[in-house]
């Protein structure tokens, strides 16, 4: 398995529970002085991404961007797949084909989170369910000659009222019957929404395209009290060997986050984890005490 942290720019609301906002170029720097493999994009728009400056700094350190996240779509623009307005549901639309060009950049995967939307008072439910399937589609038709994976991504109920656990999140899945539309399960939601994380992951074992890790109070894991084990016994047991990303809070401080989160992976699990190497690579890793503090503004 490959461990990512998310990460976003310097403008990026709380939350997109990025560890890291600031200068994407930075973030990547500092990620691969911690050990990870990767860095997800939080993201309210493509153009917030230089390629021509992001790609240089992927090869010098050897990491990568497994997925580009959308949460700040519909939390700063209200723009989501659900809306009843055509309008907005096209600007929604819109806004992810954009990410998906994006994302066929770097062989990354966009989440479809809390972009999905969510089902207005007295509306009927099958209605907004089909506004989804109609948007996702849209997209699917651009994502799957790119080779791009849409992800979908079960979110708890305070947060949005569609689709909340995994199985109504692989009902969904299952439901546009497209081979580039896949389950990312996110440990923080599942802890409140699915009654048992093996029984979750065993049920979709052929849909699980990527994974979100926190632990129970947004923190890193092992800051809760989220029993990890039975996670990834059960990712082993269906021979999940993708990525695991922690997108959690940046307390008490983003080093101290991202710090835990790494050694956690790497040192609770180290027969699931090999973190690659380069001559590059770790020489930057071995010089982490020397790199800048990273911004910890919000806006």
């Amino acid at each position: 398995m490959k461990v990512g942290l998310v990460v976003s720019t310097a403008d990026a609301l709380p939350s997109a529970y990025a560890v890291y906002a600031d200068d994407l170029c930075r973030c990547i720097d500092r990620c691969a002085g911690l050990g990870y493999d990767g860095v997800e994009l939080a993201l309210r728009y493509a153009s917030q991404v230089d390629v021509t400056q992001i790609k240089p700094r992927l090869a010098a350190t050897g990491l990568d961007i497994p997925c580009i996240s959308t949460g700040q779509v519909f939390a700063a623009d209200r723009l989501y797949f659900t809306h009843p307005e055509a309008e907005i549901r096209d600007k929604a639309v819109e806004r992810i084909i954009n990410m998906i060009r994006l994302a066929a950049e770097f062989g990354a995967k966009v989440n479809t989170g809390r972009v999905r939307g969510v089902i207005h008072d007295g509306e009927n439910p099958k209605t907004a369910r089909q506004r989804y399937i109609d948007c996702i589609q849209r997209c699917a038709d651009v994502a799957e000659p790119l080779g791009v994976e849409l992800i979908v991504e079960p979110v708890n109920r305070y947060e949005v009222n569609f689709i909340n656990n995994c199985a109504e999140g692989l009902d969904i899945v299952r439901e546009t019957g497209r081979r580039c539309v896949r389950l990312m399960p996110d440990t923080f939601h599942m802890n409140i929404e699915d009654t048992s994380f093996r029984d979750a992951i065993m049920a979709a074992k052929d849909f699980i395209g990527y994974l979100h890790l926190a632990d129970s109070n947004r923190l890193a894991p092992g800051w809760g009290h989220i029993q990890f084990d039975e996670i990834f016994d059960a990712l082993r047991e269906i021979g999940y060997s993708g990525w695991v990303t922690a997108e959690i809070l940046p307390e008490p401080d983003p080093d101290s986050a991202a710090r835990q989160a790494v050694k956690f992976l790497r040192t609770r699990f180290p027969d699931r984890f090999a973190p690659k190497q380069s001559s590059e690579r770790a020489e930057t890793i071995s010089g982490e005490s020397e790199l800048a503090p990273i911004s910890e503004t919000r806006s």
